[in-house]
């Protein structure tokens, strides 16, 4: 038996493992992919702590990793899509024959590991000058503020917005709210080395959201207009709570951010005169990645400031350490295994 590396979680008791595993077989439409890059996700220790639970997993252990990038190795059966070193990076889940939405490395085996298999049509090509590092992120990390940007939000030229948490996905989202124009874009973190991070990737403004001033500020920022949309990336109620004060007539909030907490709204009557909005966002479609990737083909989003640190297989439990640390230091951190 030809045995790989594989990172494995026994959602059981919530153990990670570096171990051998049977090398996967592609079956009927897979193609086995060699993984060369896997993002690490807050998501992904959350599965880790137990405030995630996986829904459809067969059995009690799976290899996480949904952002994943590599070569195409091996072609299964009746795949005619995809070649032998085809460069890709993997859509972060699919659907089975019952029409749920499964996610990698959460309800089925994912990329921390040496080899991963994928459904053809979960293969999106890259170019040869886009690295694999960079390709991985994007399923997530980049998709997903992607889209409660231009879906949920429908974000349009000159609105004001504000985004609070600047980790991997707030950071993007600064990059990408530029691209399609928001005016002006208030970037919002405690932590000062994540402002000015958002700065550099071109926030108008960064705030900390804990000082006094804070509410003042960013009615001066929009002409006292209040927020057009407010993004939370952080899960937090405080954050949301203050969100709420800040919405402008027919603003609308957000929320990215994974919480089982409650959320508030003070002054329901301010609410429903101003007929503003709360809206749930969680992940992105097939078509969003595509897009990332064609943008970035074409000049248009760079993400070469993403990659905080890079880490091979077997340095996951330092991978997983260091993203329990601050989010504000890190954009995405990566596996090369």
């Amino acid at each position: 038996m030809v045995t790989m590396r594989a990172a494995r979680l026994n959602i059981t008791d919530r153990s990670l493992r570096v171990t051998d595993v049977p090398k996967p077989i592609p079956g009927r439409g897979q193609v086995l992919v060699r993984v060369r890059a896997a993002g690490i996700c807050p998501s992904d220790a959350h599965l880790m702590d137990g405030t995630l639970t996986p829904l459809h997993l067969k059995g009690d252990t799976v290899t996480l990793g949904h952002e994943v990038a590599g070569v195409v190795e091996e072609l299964g059966p009746d795949v005619v899509g995809a070649r032998v070193g085809d460069r890709v990076t993997l859509q972060s889940g699919e659907q089975d024959r019952q029409g749920r939405v499964l996610t990698r490395g959460v309800d089925y085996d994912g990329g921390w590991a040496e080899y991963v298999l994928a459904g053809e049509d979960t293969l999106v090509p890259i170019p040869d000058d886009l690295s694999f590092d960079q390709a991985a992120i994007i399923p997530d990390a980049v998709s997903t503020p992607w889209a409660a940007i231009t879906a949920t939000a429908d974000v349009r030229p000159a609105e004001a917005v504000c985004v609070w948490g600047l980790g991997g996905l707030g950071a993007h989202a600064i990059q990408l709210l530029r691209m399609v124009g928001a005016a002006p874009i208030i970037a919002t973190d405690p932590d000062e080395r994540a402002r000015a991070r958002a700065l550099e990737l071109g926030a108008d403004q960064a705030l900390d959201p804990t000082s006094s001033g804070f509410l003042t500020r960013v009615g001066q920022l929009t002409h006292g207009r209040g927020l057009d949309v407010a993004f939370d990336f952080t899960g937090v109620r405080a954050v949301r709570e203050q969100a709420v004060r800040l919405l402008s007539e027919h603003g609308r909030l957000i929320l990215v951010g994974s919480t089982g907490r409650p959320l508030d709204v003070e002054n329901g009557a301010r609410f429903g005169y101003l007929r503003q909005r709360i809206l749930g966002h969680h992940g992105s479609e097939p078509e969003h990645v595509v897009q990332l990737v064609d943008l970035i083909g074409s000049g248009r989003l760079d993400l070469s400031r993403s990659i905080s640190d890079t880490f091979s297989l077997e340095q996951v439990p330092e991978a997983v350490e260091r993203l329990g640390g601050r989010s504000g230091t890190s954009v995405r951190l990566v596996l090369q295994p």
